[in-house]
């Protein structure tokens, strides 16, 4: 009876090992466990710097984006789906495209206004019949639409990591997020998002974790010029 007991006692011990490397890998996958993080620096990739400044502050649009995005952030905003009769919220929660639309506010460019003026002329791009100003902004369907026709499209290859910089902007098919300054061990930057009320935090190595990136964009400069002013980011430049 006692060598019964030994014999279990190692496979036991084999068993909780593994539980135990299985469930520290699942937290690690969704960066309960932090990722090491490393500047572009660290890889030989210098920092881009957009030559325009949209709201004149004396900081480039593209810096100015990621500052932007980074103080909204700071104000920790719980998600939570809502409809706001101002369009951007203005209460303590918030969703993914809240993340880019204010990004793009602080740096000088009002998202609800120019994706708005845009809907209004053509519906049919977005396959909207009722426009609503205060929510076709925030949905991310429509993001993809407007940075398709009027953003800098970039390559969607998460191994040309020279290619992503901190405040380009990354589209999956239900998620968006504003692309970091920070990279993992691969150089693959981490990405400035809200998603989720489960997940640890806001800046989180994730590029690589919502499946095929339907397109990634750089706001200045454009290379699309739109069909009508109000809704060109060029026209503000």
């Amino acid at each position: 009876m006692k060598k019964s007991v030994s014999k279990k006692k190692p496979i036991l011990a084999v068993f909780i090992i593994i539980l135990i490397i299985v469930a520290a890998a699942i937290l690690y996958q969704f960066n309960y466990i932090p990722h090491c993080k490393y500047s572009g620096e660290h890889f030989g990739i210098a920092r881009y710097v957009s030559d325009t400044d949209r709201d004149g502050d004396g900081i480039d649009d593209q810096t100015d984006i990621l500052n932007s995005v980074r103080t909204y952030l700071d104000t920790k905003p719980k998600y939570k789906s809502k409809y706001y009769p101002s369009g951007y919220p203005d209460d303590e929660y918030g969703v993914c495209t809240d993340v880019v639309a204010f990004g793009l506010l602080g740096a000088g460019y009002d998202l609800q206004e120019l994706m708005d003026a845009d809907i209004t002329q053509s519906p049919e791009d977005y396959g909207i019949e009722k426009p609503d100003k205060n929510i076709d902004f925030r949905r991310v369907v429509n993001m993809a639409v407007y940075f398709k026709k009027y953003a800098t499209s970039l390559t969607t290859d998460t191994s040309d990591i020279a290619q992503w910089q901190g405040g380009d902007i990354v589209i999956w098919k239900h998620h968006v997020g504003v692309i970091s300054d920070m990279r993992n061990s691969k150089g693959v930057p981490f990405v400035l998002h809200n998603g989720s009320p489960y997940q640890a935090g806001y800046e989180q190595d994730v590029l690589e974790n919502y499946g095929e990136i339907l397109g990634h964009y750089r706001i200045s400069p454009c290379t699309v010029r739109p069909k009508h002013s109000l809704s060109a980011f060029t026209s503000f430049a």
